[in-house]
């Protein structure tokens, strides 16, 4: 298996040589500052329009002045499901997962490297009109989402909600608001709720209300694998408030209150860490009691990540493979064997039993908190939320035989016949 090393000028031709991204490689562009007009929704407010019912992203009218608690964010999957909007996701019927993210016209005050709703996109786009994980998230009045999945009840096609929070002022207590009136009408036992935390704003009395409330499942998005590509990514490296340290705190926190299974953390795969990376952190959430959802990278449009390649499906293969086996399989990192550059080359499981794994499908599904039909199948399954459908890289359902042979050429394993 041979690797290229390239420097911060590698062409694109070299870049598709490439079966993983390399620490040199995944550079983001510096933010620029917004002019003073345009920050913390400068423009929204000054033109103060009247939110109208359910607000759909457009260019080519005004924004108008949306506020949660009183309205939240959804994705266009769970607006599709919700019958918010119309139309059809390639071969899946949507989502299971309805995630409701905060929203305010100062929008996120973070700038996470590689996200679409960073600060520095203050002058491109009001905060409601921003994709996110490839696609638009229509705003709703809270109210009206509630009223549409009571009235379902237990027939609900959701499988759990998550409420998603934000960097701002006021995001820990609208989260609690949010989650009240939610299990005011809808039960957890019904449709059980997650947390999409904001660490940088919490302290661990937030993590325990939030429990002591209904609340499932705790997540910290982590997204970058070590320390290094986190502060580049996340932290003062791109004018950004997070920090490790304190992630960790309330990942902690999250172990000790919500317990065993019952947190975990995002890790975006193809940042510029190895793939042992990748997997000791994998390892170390298991170690703790909790789970692993893992992202591919994908370029968001308008991040300061967006001139960069998506993870090569080779890389993000072995990945989404080893951490099934180290989540659900009881395989361990140490286990398995790993190239100079930090690749796997041996899963640490008989080539029989991993054909099996690989036959089944489920280690190449979107990771997520869980839904009703397995701990291993997540609710949230994001349809192509990090590739476009003629390239899936997190399958948001069961892949079928052809779907498992592509799988084996990207993972270069042909299966044995006996």
């Amino acid at each position: 298996m041979s690797c290229h090393r390239p420097d911060a000028t590698t062409d694109a031709t070299t870049t598709a040589l490439l079966d993983h991204n390399p620490a040199t490689l995944m550079q983001p562009r510096q933010p620029e500052m917004p002019p003073k007009a345009m920050r913390n929704g400068g423009r929204v407010k000054a033109n103060n329009v009247a939110p109208q019912g359910v607000y759909l992203p457009n260019y080519n009218i005004l924004t108008p002045h949306m506020r949660s608690p009183e309205y939240v964010q959804m994705s266009t999957a769970a607006a599709i499901t919700l019958g918010i909007m119309t139309g059809k996701m390639y071969r899946c019927a949507c989502t299971r997962c309805l995630n409701l993210l905060l929203s305010y016209p100062e929008g996120c005050r973070a700038n996470c490297a590689y996200c679409g709703l960073a600060r520095h996109r203050e002058a491109e786009r009001d905060y409601a009109d921003r994709n996110f994980i490839r696609v638009d998230w229509p705003a709703v009045p809270l109210e009206k989402v509630i009223d549409k999945v009571a009235a379902d009840g237990a027939a609900s096609p959701f499988h759990r909600m998550c409420i998603s929070m934000i960097t701002h002022p006021r995001s820990d207590d609208d989260t609690v608001t949010v989650l009240k009136q939610w299990t005011d009408r809808i039960s957890p036992e019904t449709i059980p709720v997650s947390i999409l935390s904001n660490p940088t704003t919490m302290v661990r009395d937030d993590v325990q209300r939030l429990h002591e409330l209904g609340a499932d499942i705790f997540t910290v998005a982590l997204d970058a694998a070590t320390p290094e590509i986190f502060d580049r990514t996340r932290g003062k490296g791109v004018q950004s408030p997070h920090s490790w340290a304190k992630y960790w705190e309330i990942l902690r926190d999250a172990r000790d209150i919500f317990g065993p299974q019952k947190f975990g953390a995002h890790i975006i795969v193809g940042m510029g860490e190895t793939e042992h990376d990748v997997l000791t952190l994998v390892q170390q959430l298991v170690d703790m009691g909790g789970h692993s959802h893992m992202f591919c990278f994908f370029p968001e449009k308008g991040s300061l990540m967006d001139h960069l390649p998506a993870t090569p499906r080779d890389q993000w293969r072995r990945v989404q493979l080893a951490r099934y086996l180290i989540d659900y399989r009881g395989v361990r990192v140490d286990q398995m064997k790993f190239d100079g550059e930090g690749r796997v080359s041996d899963f640490g499981i008989a080539q029989g039993e991993l054909d099996d794994v690989i036959n089944a499908g489920v280690a190449f599904r979107t990771s997520g908190c869980p839904g009703k039909f397995a701990e291993d199948i997540s609710a949230c399954d994001r349809p192509y939320g990090d590739s476009p459908p003629s390239n899936i890289a997190s399958f948001p359902f069961p892949p079928n035989k052809g779907d498992v042979r592509k799988i084996r050429r990207q993972l270069r394993i042909i299966e044995q016949k006996n």
